[in-house]
């Protein structure tokens, strides 16, 4: 199935394994937060039940500072949701301080390690224009 709707995660190229992985679960977790994201719980043969996922693929990309700091404005610009994951929340512990880490920094100088993007398909592959998918 071709779905009209696209989520893109771009995380930053230069980051070890574990940070990759680390901010891809992140974003992922605010995309899945919209409205209408998730698919329905799944169960095996045996009557065990398991989490809803995302009812879509999510294509996931590697980028530079550059590229993400570019992606960030297509998406604004075209007014998509859009989740960041900056630097320094690897050195915090808490949704709180999460927050007040963004918020401390105007959006020009935000040190992204990535970015979750979620819109029409045509939108997206704008957004990510340029962007190769993680190897």
């Amino acid at each position: 199935m071709r779905f009209d709707t696209k989520i893109a995660v771009a995380v930053r190229g230069d980051l070890a394994g574990w940070q990759k992985l680390n901010v891809t679960a992140f974003l992922a977790s605010a995309v899945a937060g919209l409205e209408g994201m998730l698919g329905k719980p799944y169960e095996d043969g045996s009557g065990n039940t398991y989490l809803a996922m995302f009812r879509e693929p999510v294509l996931v990309y590697v980028a530079g500072r550059d590229e993400l700091a570019r992606m960030r404005e297509r998406a604004l610009t075209r007014e998509l949701p859009v989740a960041v994951y900056t630097e320094e929340l690897f050195g915090t512990g808490n949704d709180d301080d999460n927050r007040a880490a963004v918020r401390a920094v105007p959006a020009g100088e935000l040190n992204l390690a990535g970015l979750a993007v979620y819109g029409r398909r045509t939108a997206i592959d704008k957004v990510c224009k340029g962007l190769r998918l993680h190897p």
